[in-house]
């Protein structure tokens, strides 16, 4: 969305000096990321943990608060905890509770600087393979102001996210480097860089796919007779290869690619993280989502922690015309062949979300704000690209381009300030998530959590009770309900919910809650026969048998 133009456009046309200026000093552009970054972000210092999966990677972790040391390097390593294998997501957690403790100012303060330097490689990344600064820094600004993203900066937990695109943006970059003077050094950088973000979070497994498709544009290494040169291209500097060639270039990282899932897959039947909806339904949700992640891209609105899926409550009227739309881009697409980057943005957005769009439904989720954080990219490319060829076509005056480039930035950055506030503390977090997404147990559940670590109980047991009026068989509200239970002395109540724990689900931590919680129980009432059996069966638990 900017009127920037190349180098040798610019210096053939009058009145764009300033454009010049600002087209040979990219460190200006890359500043002015960097500001408008910090200044949405800040307030993220002084947020807490937040009272979902924060839990889980940080502050109920005993192995990531023990410091740095080769037995939490081994665990790291090994370990299938919250159904995936991201080693450096672990360490990178432990390294920050060597470094801050507890404190969650310097957790999230990491967060900030990696989305940073997130922001600032997209940027290079886009300058440097196609030529246009301006169009890039356009990219780089709606990736880093978009309200969309704010999940992924402001939830600690979300490390992985952040990690795992900073190494994918570093195999993109690295990649040019290759495909200019093909070397297998340059060639195993990529390639590390690519397992090295994989082990942060296997989301990036789409790389050598987006690779193809960088081929394609802005490098143009594709030979494909027939096409001519698209607007938005630069003049080619990189010999072309035939299609085929360059699928078999793709092969050692196709290989790295499928090691990775094969563990992925394992981590998550072993974490407990699948869940299974019949096909129909898996795929009508997909469409719908991707759907909806375009509308949000346009139109940030009621964004939420936590979207509950539909399961059989999905509407076939929903799906088909989520579909329509998605065919009529796809049809615009086509229409439009020769500006390559529609066709490499599209691709980019549909493929890379494949991993997270639910086709293998991991989690309860229908979708989160934290998967569209490297698939919009695909999206923002065509916008940024397609607008400032339509402003040229039209003659569109650069200074009006200019002035509505920012004023939609400073509109998505109010919005993202908005959305950061919610973030503030965890009930109102959740009452928001409560709010804007309907019948939600997760977000009862958990709203019912932190009010009653707020000093709310009673306020907050009415949430328990309204997450299990909508699922009766989670197992963590008839956890939280049994622990109340416990607290005001109706033990056998307690117990009689903790029986049922076990049999609702696969993770270890919730069975052995359940048998801890029918221990202390069993306590209180002096049967120590049965409070040696529980223990014994959270012993089991903790050995893995």
């Amino acid at each position: 969305m900017t009127s920037v133009v190349s180098a040798p456009e610019m210096a053939a046309r009058p009145g764009l000096g300033w454009l010049n200026w600002i087209e040979k000093r990219t460190w200006v552009l890359g500043l002015l990321l960097t500001v408008a970054t910090l200044a949405l972000y800040y307030p993220v210092h002084h947020h807490p943990f937040v009272n979902y999966d924060d839990s889980i990677y940080v502050t109920e972790n005993p192995h990531v608060q023990s410091g740095l040391d080769w037995d939490t390097v081994k665990w790291a390593f090994t370990t299938y905890d919250a159904g995936n294998w991201h080693p450096l997501t672990w360490l990178s957690h432990t390294l920050d509770c060597q470094l801050f403790e507890l404190n969650p100012a310097g957790h999230h303060d990491v967060n900030l600087l990696l989305h940073v330097l997130n922001v600032l490689l997209l940027f290079w990344v886009l300058q440097q393979a196609t030529g246009f600064a301006g169009r890039s820094f356009m990219v780089a600004a709606l990736f880093a102001l978009h309200p969309i993203n704010v999940q992924t900066v402001a939830w600690v937990a979300e490390r992985k996210n952040l990690l795992s695109m900073l190494f994918f943006l570093l195999a993109l970059g690295a990649y040019r480097w290759y495909a200019r003077k093909p070397r297998v050094g340059s060639y195993a950088v990529v390639a590390l860089l690519f397992a090295l973000g994989l082990m942060a979070k296997p989301q990036v497994i789409t790389l050598p796919c987006v690779l193809l498709l960088w081929d394609y544009w802005p490098l143009r290494r594709m030979s494909l007779p027939a096409l001519e040169r698209s607007s938005g291209d630069v003049p080619p500097m990189i010999p072309a290869r035939s299609f085929y060639s360059l699928v078999e270039e793709k092969v050692p990282l196709l290989a790295i690619a499928g090691v990775n899932a094969l563990i992925t897959m394992q981590a998550q039947r072993t974490g407990g993280a699948r869940n299974y909806f019949p096909r129909f339904i898996r795929l009508g949700n997909a469409i719908i989502c991707y759907a909806r992640y375009v509308g949000k891209a346009v139109w940030p609105s009621r964004l939420a922690l936590f979207y509950p899926h539909p399961g059989y409550s999905l509407k076939t009227l929903h799906v088909l015309a989520a579909l329509v739309c998605l065919l009529a881009i796809t049809a615009l697409v086509v229409i439009q062949w020769r500006r390559r980057y529609l066709a490499v943005g599209w691709l980019w957005f549909l493929g890379t979300l494949v991993p997270m769009i639910g086709l293998i439904q991991v989690g309860v989720q229908a979708m989160a704000d934290r998967y569209a954080y490297l698939p919009f990219i695909g999206l923002f490319i065509m916008i940024c690209w397609g607008v400032a060829d339509w402003s040229e076509q039209r003659h569109i005056s650069p200074a009006w381009l200019a002035t509505v480039s920012i004023a939609v930035l400073v509109a998505l950055t109010v919005t993202a300030r908005v959305q950061l506030g919610h973030w503030t503390d965890n009930v109102t977090l959740w009452s928001h998530t409560v709010q804007v997404t309907g019948p939600n147990f997760i977000a009862e559940n958990s709203l019912g959590i932190a009010l009653a670590r707020a000093g709310r109980p009673e306020e907050g047991i009415t949430h328990v009770r309204a997450a299990l009026a909508i699922k009766p068989d989670d197992a963590a509200s008839n956890l939280n309900l049994a622990e109340y239970d416990r607290r005001h002395g109706n033990l056998l109540a307690c117990i009689e919910r903790c029986k049922k724990v076990p049999a609702m689900t696969q993770l270890a931590l919730e069975k052995a809650a359940a048998y801890s919680k029918m221990a202390l129980a069993y306590h209180v009432l002096g049967d120590t026969a049965h409070e040696r059996e529980c223990l014994q069966e959270v012993e089991k638990i903790q050995r893995g048998q």
